[in-house]
């Protein structure tokens, strides 16, 4: 199937990757050091726990249809999924090629591809 074209204004989505630079540089850090260096000695459950809540408040943003809090818990939910991921070692790369990989592939042929268990 071919990849759907959308018309939509460019986006730089280049801060995702330096931002996700920055929250790997701080692993192993002095906890002492950085919010995110503290999150990671607090271990991979507590960093997929605050990603969990921010997705949350993401969510109650959305439904309360409250605009500009919505876009503050999006960051934030950004800013845990990369430490969620770096946390267990996964390259936010392979989360993109994954992504790159279900591009024009519909929702329900991909999910019937998905391995079953």
């Amino acid at each position: 199937m071919p990849k759907a074209s959308v018309s939509a204004p460019a986006l730089d989505l280049s801060v995702l990757a330096r931002l996700d630079a920055v929250i790997r540089s701080r692993k192993g850090a002095d906890p002492a050091s950085s919010h995110t260096a503290k999150l990671f000695a607090k271990g991979p459950r507590k960093c997929a726990q605050k990603f969990g809540e921010e997705a949350v408040e993401a969510v109650i943003a959305a439904a309360a249809n409250d605009r500009a809090e919505l876009k503050s818990e999006a960051a934030d939910t950004l800013y845990h999924l990369l430490v969620m991921l770096a946390a267990r070692d996964v390259p936010f790369g392979e989360v993109l090629a994954e992504l790159e990989r279900r591009e024009g592939v519909s929702g329900v042929a991909e999910k019937a591809s998905r391995p079953k268990g």
